[in-house]
Parts: C-alpha cells; structure tokens; sequence
C-alpha cells in the first residue's frame, strides 16, 4: 500500500500538477484507509465494495462528519481509479461506492440577549480601541456582514444621513444594508473619536484600523471577538460568522420576510437563505416540547 500511495503522490504532483495542498489531503486520507486495512488484516488485492462500505463505516463510527467523509471517499475513488487504469488492480472496486449523502447543516447561533450581553460588555469610552471593537461587531450583527465585507468596508461605504452602508460583497455584487440605531451610534462615535487616534500616515479609507493605522485582517477581528466574548463570560466558541448567522435568525424571529433577509444577506439564491427557517422550526418545536402540556 505504501508504495502504491508514494507513486500515486508523485503522479498527482508530476502528472497533475495538484497543489502540496492537495497532496497532503490525499495523503492523509489513504494513510488512514491504509491503517483500517492493516487493522482489518487485508490489502489492496483483496479490497472490494464491502471493505470500502466497512471503511465508511468505520469513519462515521469516529464521529467523522459528512462533509469530511464525502472528501475521503473522493481521495479512494481517483486513488482506486489510478491503480485500475495502470493495471495494479484489475478492477475499480470504488465503481459502484454510494458517496455519503451531504446532509442539513444548521449554522450556530447566539440568543439575542447573549448577543447584547456580548456587545454591551465593551467599554465604548474606552478610546480608541473600546470603541472601536465596539462599533465592529454592532456592525456585523446589525448588517448581517462578513468578515471580508468588514475589513474592506471604507468611509465613502458609509452614509451616515441615511443610515446605509454599501457592502461590496461575493463576485463583487454590491448591495445596500441599512444601519440599526445602536450600531449607527457606535459608529459614529469610533469615526468621530476613535479611529482618528488610530490613523497613521499613509493610512487608507478602510474604516476599522489596527494601532498601527492598517486595515483590519480577518484573523484580527476573529482575534478581537474571541477576546470580547471571553470578557463577557461566554463559554461557548464564538467566530464572526456567528453574528452574521445571529442576525438572519433574529430578523426571521421577529417576523422579517425571507426575500428581504436574503438580500441584504447577499445571497444569490433564496435556498441559502432557507437554512434560517430550519433553525426558526427546530426553535419552535423546542418550545412546544417544553412548555405544552403533552409535548
């Protein structure tokens, strides 16, 4: 098997020109299939539908997610695939594997009096960067925005008379979010005593800044909400994609249409959006449950 994987390896790179990446992937996917063999006491030779059926299980007993499972699967097919088209097997037996079915996904969310708690928890006085931490995640969860439309938001996005901020988002489609009044008021608080202490020379329009007077990266800001939320004394995981998903369940909670939630999400299709309405089911169905008498 060893020397079946290195050649193969060295086909993806020289052959294919597959990025070290990928290659790593791949690797690691047919060390752990060459380890349920051994631990199985077979080989290739003797590798048929049952034995990769037998590995899919083996990695769903592990607690694999679909996701991942769906990849390593992939990684054998074109692996069983090479080793037939060159003649070290004389079938594929990954022809007529059944892929791992993708699954619904349910995005995590935070409770809107966690998510005040959180936001609420910043010192705004606090200047510059209390302040300006502050103003970052109001935005984010008022805007539904993500952590690449933040960082790139600039200070001719922002239309304070209209309470807008235009937001250049995938395949650099624009759209129009509208401000809600406690972010608006963060904002212009940071724009008015905050980020002038941070701007530097050479320092461009982006408006959330570093100390040194930089924009903002996407590991930063995940960096400063890691930070926030262990402050507020939030125990659970928390990352910035979790506002934006907060936002979407909470405008749906309170009655939004979900064409409008859609469109100031950015999202090209509605049944992207739709993820949102199985979590306000799982909610009401959690309440029921709990609080009808034969639930």
């Amino acid at each position: 098997m060893q020397t079946h994987l290195e050649r193969f390896i060295r086909f993806l790179a020289a052959e294919k020109g597959l990025s070290t990446a990928y290659q790593l992937s791949v690797r690691q996917a047919l060390e752990a299939f060459a380890r349920f063999l051994e631990m199985e006491n077979t080989n290739l030779a003797q590798t048929g539908i049952d034995t990769l059926s037998a590995f899919l299980r083996h990695l769903q007993d592990r607690g694999m997610a679909r996701s991942s499972m769906r990849v390593e699967m992939v990684h054998l097919r074109i692996f069983f695939r090479w080793l037939a088209g060159t003649g070290i097997l004389e079938k594929d037996p990954s022809v007529f594997l059944e892929m791992p079915r993708q699954g619904l996904s349910l995005p995590h969310v935070l409770d809107q009096k966690t998510v005040s708690n959180l936001l609420e928890s910043i010192d705004i006085q606090d200047i510059p960067l209390g302040c300006r931490d502050r103003a970052l995640l109001e935005m984010i969860y008022a805007c539904g925005m993500r952590v690449s439309e933040i960082i790139n938001c600039k200070l001719e996005s922002f239309d304070k008379d209209e309470a807008f901020v235009r937001v250049l988002g995938k395949g650099n489609k624009t759209r129009l979010v509208p401000v809600g009044r406690s972010a608006l008021d963060a904002l212009q608080m940071y724009l008015e005593k905050g980020r002038p202490k941070l701007v530097r020379t050479g320092t461009k329009s982006h408006i959330f800044l570093t100390i040194r007077g930089r924009p903002l990266t996407r590991e930063r800001v995940r960096q400063i909400l890691r930070e926030r939320a262990r402050a507020a004394g939030l125990e659970q995981h928390v990352f910035p994609h979790i506002l934006r998903h907060s936002f979407a369940t909470h405008l749906l909670e309170n009655g939004a249409d979900l064409r409008i939630i859609q469109e100031m999400l950015g999202h090209a299709d509605i049944s992207t959006t739709q993820i949102y309405t199985h979590l306000e089911q799982q909610r009401l169905n959690s309440i029921h449950h709990r609080f009808h008498p034969r639930g």
